[in-house]
């Protein structure tokens, strides 16, 4: 598709390929979410122990969890 670019592969050459590794860290940094995050998105769980309803509109919010065992 493109043709040879020595700038570019000389950059790489110099510099290292920073598109794959901002890449490779994204892909690392959302698999971290996910497992972090698996928790939270599992029915039944209510956050901090608060059940209320969401008032639309907030936008994209998370309540703070104290430190410490959550009770199942």
């Amino acid at each position: 598709m493109f043709k040879e670019s020595p700038i570019y592969d000389r950059l790489i050459t110099e510099r290292g390929d920073v598109p794959a590794q901002v890449r490779s860290e994204a892909e690392r940094v959302n698999r971290e979410l996910e497992l972090v995050m698996g928790p939270l998105q599992s029915p039944g769980y209510s956050q901090g122990g608060l059940d209320r309803q969401q008032s639309p509109g907030n936008g994209w919010q998370r309540t703070a969890l104290l430190p410490g065992p959550r009770s199942h």
